[in-house]
């Protein structure tokens, strides 16, 4: 079985992950208005999202972008012009399960286009805490306004998660219960939109598994009672029981995001790399244990194969 067949094995999902700086940088919360987009939700925000949906709308008046015309360093490159231009040293990064021929045309949305639009946006400000920031919520709207209005998706699919005192709020709870309740939605043929704007961490790693010794961490409004959500979870919880024929697309806007799902493919938009490339952070070996541990542990119980297929089938 070849690399990329053992990765498939382990990740039946088509995953892409956007994100907006290195795993040692720091993103920001800036003033969006000279990013220029169309009727943006206040004047802060984070600067990956502004920057990206700068690149998608083909102007101020909302228009889309043709995806046909752009590819993905196209995209990405762009997202780095934006930012230096206000003064930002990030540099974006597009992370896969799959490998991509960045010069493609760049999709969000699954062949085809017929399957159902699925979506979890979450937006924490961290309000009346230290670290306060002032945009992720204005993020989440301008997101959830460019995939309604341009890509087609439908609110009654979208899962928003806000710290304002109106929406679910964003605890880590709430955001590992979000994950669960879309990797049971998404079909096969469906897509999914995953979107996170607020602080990212970096933790001492548990597992032996980082070669930098720290795992990338998502920081829930209750962090401080609830700890922080690895990169493990996310791959565990999120990434790899994402079924077959499922095209997810993730945004990250947060500090130490690059390699935050610890997807196997990486292509960094500093006008050095010109092509994707492995990421040799990946532990495949690590992920493999953990299925055939799963596997042997129901094996060990009695439990048959047919048994457990009819049992946690998602219909």
């Amino acid at each position: 079985m070849s690399y990329q067949d053992k990765i498939a094995s382990q990740i039946p999902a088509e995953v892409r992950m956007l994100s907006g700086c290195h795993d040692t940088q720091t993103s920001a919360d800036a003033n969006i208005t000279s990013f220029e987009l169309p009727d943006p939700a206040g004047r802060r925000g984070g600067a990956c999202t502004a920057a990206l949906l700068q690149v998608l709308y083909d102007d101020r008046n909302g228009d889309p972008q043709d995806f046909q015309g752009q590819s993905w360093v196209d995209v990405l490159r762009a997202m780095r012009n934006n930012l230096a231009a206000e003064g930002f040293s990030q540099v974006p990064q597009l992370s896969s399960s799959r490998m991509i021929e960045v010069n493609d045309p760049m999709t969000i949305i699954n062949e085809g286009g017929g399957g159902t639009k699925w979506a979890v946006l979450i937006g924490i400000n961290y309000v009346g805490q230290n670290g306060e920031l002032s945009g992720c919520h204005n993020d989440v709207h301008n997101i959830t306004k460019f995939l309604t209005n341009s890509q087609g998706f439908k609110q009654e699919n979208m899962m928003t998660l806000l710290d304002d005192g109106h929406h679910k709020e964003p605890t880590y709870r709430n955001i590992m219960d979000a994950f669960s309740w879309i990797t049971r939605a998404a079909q096969p043929g469906d897509t999914v939109w995953i979107h996170y704007s607020g602080h990212g961490g970096r933790v001492e790693d548990q597992d032996g598994d980082e070669d930098d010794g720290y795992d990338e961490t998502l920081i829930p409004v209750d962090f401080q009672s609830a700890g922080q959500i690895r990169d493990d979870d996310l791959l565990k919880y999120l990434v790899k029981p994402m079924r077959e024929g499922v095209l997810m697309t993730c945004l990250m806007d947060c500090c130490h995001s690059g390699t935050v799902l610890d997807l196997p493919y990486n292509f960094i938009a500093d006008g050095e790399h010109l092509g994707m490339e492995q990421n040799e952070k990946f532990d495949l070996g690590g992920l493999m244990e953990v299925a055939a541990g799963v596997a042997a542990a129901a094996a060990a119980a009695g439990v048959a194969d047919d048994i457990i297929d009819e049992c946690c089938t998602i219909l």
